[in-house]
């Protein structure tokens, strides 16, 4: 078992996978190797893969029952012998000389590693460079997969068939999931997968998605916008005898509403620096772009309410601070506790007037697009990105007008 054998012009050449007891690596286990043998000649190549040897048997040549990962390695096996086993015969067929060496020094062209460890380490290298955000999201998607197998995901990525998604859905309707949550599930599934196939980690061949159609599920949301006269009624509303947070929500809605739907990572981020001559000027943390539009007298004077105090934290909202707020995770995590409490003091602030929709700071990003649309101000300047699925394109489209355009815009807010 685990032997290739492929019949040349002058002998044979034997493809075989061994433990190599003689070393052992630093986890106490020894590699599998690749043996190449031909014109009584031999060469090894490491397999990428190690096995302590109390688990290998060396008389049938191959991992024991009881091997961890067993199933892994016997496929990670086949697949390798598989692949040189084509590769010799595409050389014969094409008459081509090889040697053992030029065999094994060929380029493979997988590096095996399970679904599970390229998910950690992925999760791990975004939270190096601080892509804070999108490690979560990788995290979350990797979490569900591990609740659903009911492992640690310790598999190929070729297990990742139509089969799989299919049974994966099923779960995932079963817990009740919104379709824009599944929707979200299998977009980072399917990014994962691309990911693997261009680190040469999976094969193009195993490829799901191209049959398994994601757009399937709905990525629409409900409609969270609120009208002009709520949001004024919300602007007038007295909070002064309200809690502290109550009166940081209500500002916080409005300076987005004002402020060309600003979200709230930009609005926490937002320094002294960013306000130049009456002007807003920052880099959106979502899409790197330049975001430049005038402040209006209400703007102004909410940023002039909290500009006091920020010089010892050095933002200008009350959400972070420099002396304890330093690496990205540590802001990450404050952005979203802050949040939670925004959102629920908002829920205050609609029970206050009454209002049967549920307030969050997104609502004020909906409502300035949707304000502005029915004022009959040009789609592409207010974009359908609160509104409609296809976010980026908008923001492109708000890009490139001009400030002018954009600021004459802005006069249909109040």
């Amino acid at each position: 078992m685990f032997k290739t054998k492929v019949k040349t012009k002058s002998m044979s050449t034997t493809v075989s996978i061994v433990c190599y007891k003689s070393k052992i690596l630093k986890n106490g286990e020894s590699p599998l190797m690749i043996r190449i043998c031909k014109d009584r000649k031999t060469k090894y190549k490491s397999l990428g893969i190690s096995v302590n040897p109390v688990y290998w048997d060396f008389d049938k040549n191959k991992p024991k029952n009881n091997c961890p990962n067993k199933d892994l390695i016997l496929k990670i096996i086949l697949d390798k012998e598989l692949e040189y086993q084509k590769q010799m015969l595409e050389l014969i067929s094409e008459d081509k000389e090889f040697t053992a060496s030029t065999l094994i020094t060929s380029k493979t062209k997988i590096k095996y590693k399970t679904v599970g460890k390229f998910y950690i380490d992925l999760i791990q290298e975004l939270d190096r460079i601080d892509k804070i955000g999108n490690a979560r999201i990788y995290e979350k998607s990797f979490n569900s997969l591990k609740t659903h197998t009911n492992s640690q995901l310790d598999i190929p990525f070729s297990n990742i068939d139509i089969e799989f998604l299919k049974e994966y859905e099923k779960w995932l309707q079963q817990k009740k999931c919104a379709e824009t949550t599944i929707n979200l599930y299998f977009r980072t599934l399917r990014s994962i997968y691309n990911k693997a196939i261009e680190n040469k980690c999976a094969k193009k061949s195993d490829y799901p998605f191209d049959k398994y159609k994601v757009s399937k599920f709905s990525i629409k949301t409900e409609k969270r916008a609120i009208s002009k006269d709520i949001v004024k009624q919300i602007i007038n509303l007295d909070v002064s005898k309200e809690s502290e947070y109550v009166q940081l929500s209500k500002d916080l809605f409005i300076f987005s509403y004002l402020c060309g739907g600003i979200n709230f990572a930009d609005i926490a981020k937002l320094k002294s620096a960013n306000i130049v001559k009456d002007r807003l000027i920052y880099t959106r943390q979502k899409t790197k772009k330049k975001i430049n539009i005038s402040l209006c007298i209400e703007a102004k004077n909410i940023i002039n309410k909290y500009l006091i105090s920020s010089i010892e934290r050095d933002y200008i909202f009350p959400i972070l601070n420099c002396n304890i707020h330093k690496t990205a995770m540590q802001k990450h995590y404050r952005r979203q506790k802050v949040l939670f409490k925004v959102n629920n003091s908002l829920k205050r602030i609609a029970q206050i007037l009454g209002i049967t929709a549920n307030l969050t700071t997104y609502v004020a990003r909906h409502s300035f697009a949707t304000v502005l649309k029915r004022s009959g101000v040009n789609i592409a300047i207010i974009s359908e990105t609160l509104g409609h699925s296809d976010l980026k394109t908008t923001q492109i489209y708000l890009d490139n007008f001009e400030n002018e355009q954009i600021d004459k815009a802005l006069e249909n807010l109040l």
